[in-house]
Formats: C-alpha cells, sequence, structure tokens
C-alpha cells in the first residue's frame, strides 16, 4: 500500500509534459510489442509455409520442364511433327531457368535433397553437351543414333532425379507443417490473450490521464463557462495535483475573485460611457438636423423661377439689341442652372451631361478664348446610355479651373466615352499643369479618407458616388507634371 502511494504521489507530483512522455513510452512500448508478436506470428505461419510452397512449385517446375523438353525434343530430332527450332530453345530455355532456380543450401536441403539436387545440376550438364552435339549434327545432316539413345537415357534420369527431389520435398513440407500446426492453433488463443491485455493497459492508461489531467480541466472549463456566463458565485476548483494543473487551478481561483471585483467596476464605467455615447449620438443628430435645415435654407433663398425667368428676359433683352454672343451665354447659363438645380435624379441619360459639359465649356471659352479647346469622342449611343448625374462638369471644371487656366497658352480637354462588353469607359483628359508624385499621392489619399481637400471636392464627391452606387464601379486618376491629367470612370453598361 505504501509503495502505491508512494507511486501515486510521485505521479501527482511529475509535470505535464513529463506525465504525456511516460503515456508515449508505454503506448509506443505496447504497439513494439504488438509489431514484434505480429511479425513472429507472420514469420511463424505464412512465411515458413511460403518457403514449402516455394520450394514445391520449384521442384514441379523442374519435372514440367525436363518433360517437355523431352517430348519436344524427340519430336523435332525425329520429325514426326513441325516442331520448329525456336519452340525447341524456348523449351530448353524453360529447363534451364527451371534448374537454375532449384535451392542448393545444404542447411535448407538435408542431405537426400541436396543430393537429388546436386544429381540433376551435374547430370544437365553432361545431357546439355550431349543434347547440343545431336542438334549441330543434325543442322549438318548427320546422325549418331548411339549418342541420340544416350540422350534419351540421359532425360529419363534427369526426369526421375526430378521427380525423386519433388517427391523428397513434398515430404519435407508436410513434416515441416505437421511440426508447426498444434502451435498455429494456438495462435488465435495468443492473439485473443495479448489483445485482453493490451486492452486492459490502455484502458487503465486512459482512466489515470482521464483522472488527473482530463477532469481538472474539465472542472475548470464548467467554472469558466458559469464566469462567462456573468455568474461568479463559483466555489473555488480543488485539485489534488501538483504539476501545471495545480498551477492553473491556484492562478484561476485568484483570478476568479480579482476579474469578479473588475467586472463590476467596468460595468459601472461601461453604464456611465453609455450614457455619454447616447449624449454625444443626440448631439450628432441634431447637428445633422441643423445642417439639413441651413442647407433647406439656402436652398429656399434661391427661387429657380425667379432666377430662369430674369435670365429669359436678359436674353430676350439681347436679342432686341442683336448680341446673339451675350444671348448665347445668357441661355447657356441658364441651361446649366436649370439642370443643377432642377436634376434630382441619381442616373441620368448621357446626352444630358454631355449638353451640360457643352454650356460650361462655351461660358469657358467666352471667358478664355482660344486658349481652351475641347472635344467629345463618344461612338455609344447618347440617348440611351445612362450615367450618374453631375459627374462630367465637375471632372471638366476642375480639369480647365486646376489645370489649363494656370498655362498661358491653355490647353484640350477631352472627354472619350467607350463600351466594352457590359462595362462604360469614361475619360476625361487634359493638357493643363499636371500634378507631382506627391500632390497625386495626397489627392488619392484625400478621396480614399474622405478628406475634403480643396482641389478635390467636387471629385471626392463622384468618387464617392461612384463606389457607392455601383458594386464593380471604379475611378482612377492619372497625372504627370507639365503633362496632364486623364481621370478614368468605369461603371456598369446601364440604358433606358
Amino acid at each position: 500500500m505504501r509503495i502505491k502511494n508512494r507511486i501515486r504521489q510521485l505521479w501527482q507530483s511529475l509535470a505535464i509534459k513529463n506525465k504525456l512522455l511516460v503515456f508515449t513510452g508505454l503506448v509506443f512500448l505496447m504497439i513494439f510489442l504488438s509489431v514484434v508478436f505480429n511479425i513472429w506470428v507472420a514469420k511463424f505461419s505464412l512465411f515458413d509455409f511460403r518457403d514449402i510452397l516455394e520450394e514445391n512449385a520449384r521442384s514441379e517446375e523442374a519435372v514440367n520442364a525436363l518433360a517437355e523438353e523431352s517430348k519436344v525434343f524427340e519430336q523435332y530430332v525425329r520429325g514426326y511433327t513441325d516442331i520448329s527450332e525456336e519452340e525447341l530453345k524456348k523449351a530448353m530455355q524453360r529447363t534451364r531457368k527451371a534448374i537454375d532456380s532449384l535451392s542448393f543450401d545444404y542447411r535448407l536441403l538435408g542431405d537426400e535433397r541436396y543430393a537429388q539436387t546436386w544429381s540433376i545440376c551435374n547430370s544437365y550438364g553432361v545431357y546439355q553437351e550431349a543434347r547440343d552435339e545431336i542438334l549441330e549434327l543434325r543442322r549438318n545432316g548427320m546422325e549418331d543414333i548411339g549418342l541420340l539413345y544416350e540422350v534419351y537415357e540421359m532425360q529419363e534420369y534427369l526426369q526421375q532425379y526430378a521427380k525423386n527431389l519433388l517427391i523428397e520435398t513434398l515430404d519435407a513440407g508436410n513434416i515441416l507443417y505437421q511440426k508447426r500446426i498444434p502451435n498455429i492453433l494456438r495462435v488465435p488463443f495468443i492473439f485473443i490473450l495479448a489483445g485482453i491485455l493490451l486492452f486492459g493497459m490502455m484502458l487503465k492508461l486512459v482512466e489515470i490521464l482521464n483522472r488527473d489531467i482530463v477532469l481538472p480541466v474539465l472542472q475548470l472549463v464548467k467554472a469558466s463557462k458559469r464566469i462567462a456566463a456573468n455568474d461568479f458565485h463559483v466555489e473555488d476548483v480543488e485539485v489534488e495535483n501538483k504539476d501545471e494543473i495545480g498551477e492553473l487551478t491556484g492562478a484561476f481561483n485568484k483570478m476568479k475573485d480579482a476579474t469578479q471585483k473588475y467586472i463590476l467596476i467596468l460595468e459601472e464605467k461601461r453604464t456611465t460611457l453609455a450614457l455619454l455615447h447616447k449624449e454625444e449620438l443626440e448631439r450628432l443628430e441634431m447637428e445633422k438636423q441643423l445642417e439639413a435645415m441651413q442647407l433647406d435654407l439656402l436652398k429656399s433663398q434661391i427661387n429657380p423661377h425667379f432666377l430662369f425667368n430674369t435670365l429669359n428676359v436678359i436674353g430676350g433683352m439681347a436679342n432686341l439689341e442683336s448680341a446673339e454672343t451675350t444671348e448665347k451665354m445668357i441661355m447657356s447659363l441658364s441651361s446649366l442652372f436649370r439642370y443643377n438645380l432642377k436634376t434630382s435624379e441619381r442616373e441620368v441619360i448621357l446626352d444630358w451631361e454631355l449638353t451640360v459639359v457643352q454650356d460650361y465649356i462655351y461660358l469657358q471659352q467666352m471667358r478664355f478664348g482660344s486658349r481652351i479647346r475641347f472635344s467629345v469622342d463618344c461612338p455609344v449611343d447618347r440617348m440611351r446610355a445612362v450615367v450618374p448625374a453631375f459627374t462630367f462638369q465637375p471632372l471638366v471644371e476642375n480639369a480647365v479651373i486646376h489645370g489649363l487656366s494656370s498655362k498661358e497658352e491653355g490647353g484640350r480637354v477631352l472627354i472619350r466615352i467607350r463600351k466594352n462588353a457590359d462595362r462604360l469607359y469614361i475619360t476625361v483628359t487634359d493638357t493643363g499643369v499636371g500634378m507631382t508624385e506627391e500632390e497625386l499621392s495626397e489627392l488619392k489619399e484625400g478621396l480614399r479618407n474622405k478628406s475634403d481637400k480643396r482641389r478635390g471636392i467636387g471629385i471626392g464627391n463622384i468618387y464617392r458616388r461612384i463606389y457607392a452606387m455601383y458594386e464593380n464601379g471604379q475611378m482612377d486618376i492619372y497625372s504627370r507634371k507639365n503633362v496632364g491629367t486623364i481621370v478614368r470612370i468605369i461603371i456598369p453598361w446601364l440604358e433606358i
């Protein structure tokens, strides 16, 4: 009993790593013993019998090969049938191979079988020389009857030797089988007994691991789940282990008490933060409503009808005074205002956007003269294609204001629109002052971070709308200093 208690105390004091090493070592030991036992059984029950069967097969093959060669040789020499020399060679090769495969190990064969095997091998060499001499004489058109009958006699001796070898081999195999059969009958019982012993050892090892490792961990898990459900009225977990499990349990009990106090403090803090967050949301909502009210107020200060009527009156006066340029500028400006103030749709037909751009460019050309050159390359159907509203005019305005106006010689703005498969490609290119790599990187970073930099307000609005409206929408900007800027937009092809 004392020894058992000491072993138990020693086991409980071992580290988990060492316990697992002991368990793994015992498992591998049992596996090794099982493998060794299986190998012994396989050798005992299979390999020995395989050797017997192979020896029987080799002896039988020698008998059959000698009989076949004698038969073919006699038919070939006497010319009774159409036996070719090629068939005779195959028969002789089979016999040579069969004799060469015979075992010649004295310790394995014993006196009688070794003597028979030696007689076959030695006699076959003599027989082979006489047989080949008969065949050579026949090829030269000659015969030696005496030598031929000697060959026949040698064939009979060889066949008899082979039969004797086969009989002795069968007898030896039968004797060995009779010796082995009692032990073979015991193998199933040995298997069963060994399996029971190994299974019992495995159960005992699993029971020990379950008691000293698994059950303490399950207790910790159960206590942790109650704590996760905000139930801190959990009794301390008690284990007998003095290993890492024991240390972990002690630390867990201390942490449980400390966490309970900390959770109470955090709960009070969370309640306070929730109140502050609620107040912040209410403040932001009020600011949002205030901004909406300010926007409505700003819109209400502009009377679109009054503005359009006034512009039409001024245009009519310009017509009466024969000021065609002034009339056209006023009508273009009126068209711009009407589109910007009355268009509420998110998407419009392409022709509307291009018409507004034409009006805007006309006004800028009146300002900058021939310094501003503008063209549209659009082979798609302008009356059917659908694009986001308020897209082209801000891009062209950005190209004129930031790209071309600061160049003394001016430049060109090109709108290029193409359809490829189910996507619409829009490119706005200018030959303005362009941007350095640092400026371009700053602009792109501002677009990604929704930073309203002065230069990117219009572009930022378009950028956010493209990615918000279309799942596969894209907008890219390319620019080089003193070369120009390209804005490329890719959206799904939509049509009315």
